[in-house]
């Protein structure tokens, strides 16, 4: 998911790295200071980072799939930064779980009161697994595993942190039936991918 097209100058990747964090830290620390660290204002950030998490990695999920169906300068500038889309991501849902330990040691009794066992699994399951494609999203990763192995390793990972995502999501559509777009969102990526890899595998026709 995170690999980088190698004609793309590396430092332009950063610097979109850069400017996310830069932009999601200031949104975070303007919402959390406008409440004046409330547990609602930690609340709403934690919703926040949730969205701009999703955002980020269906960025990276589908860039790919988007450059096969409508090529354009936008999908192909999605592709070659899609490692740094995919960084970002992880970026984003680091600040997520650090504004959930926030929640934690402001109002533990709400706190425990949301969260169950099974979102405790499905978290440390999508955090550690969001951890391996940070961790091995780099080149000299892929020489270490090689490239069979590291794919394998990356279409695993991909797919365990969409299956949180779709989990966590629809779960709450009884809570809010606005959980419906981030579902439908994913089902459409889905769609997109599999569209992408039917297209690729056409033959070619005189």
């Amino acid at each position: 998911m995170m690999t980088q097209n190698a004609a793309t100058p590396v430092m332009k990747g950063q610097v979109l790295f850069l400017l996310i964090a830069l932009a999601l830290g200031a949104v975070v620390m303007g919402v959390l200071y406008a409440g004046t660290l409330s547990v609602e204002s930690i609340r709403l950030a934690v919703r926040l980072t949730a969205r701009f998490s999703l955002a980020l990695f269906l960025a990276a999920f589908c860039a790919s799939a988007l450059q096969k169906l409508w090529p354009s300068s936008a999908t192909l500038f999605l592709v070659r930064n899609r490692r740094w889309f995919g960084l970002s991501f992880a970026f984003s849902h680091l600040l997520h779980a650090m504004l959930l330990f926030m929640f934690l040691n402001a109002d533990p009794a709400t706190f425990w009161s949301m969260v169950k066992t099974t979102n405790l699994v499905l978290g440390g399951t999508g955090y550690f697994f969001i951890t391996l494609l940070a961790a091995t999203s780099f080149d000299g990763a892929v020489r270490k595993l090689g490239p069979a192995r590291w794919k394998q390793l990356h279409t695993l990972a991909v797919w365990v942190v969409w299956g949180n995502f779709m989990l966590s999501n629809a779960k709450r559509i009884p809570v809010s039936e606005l959980y419906i777009i981030p579902v439908a969102l994913l089902l459409l990526a889905v769609v997109l991918r599999l569209a992408a890899r039917r297209t690729a595998r056409k033959p070619l026709t005189a």
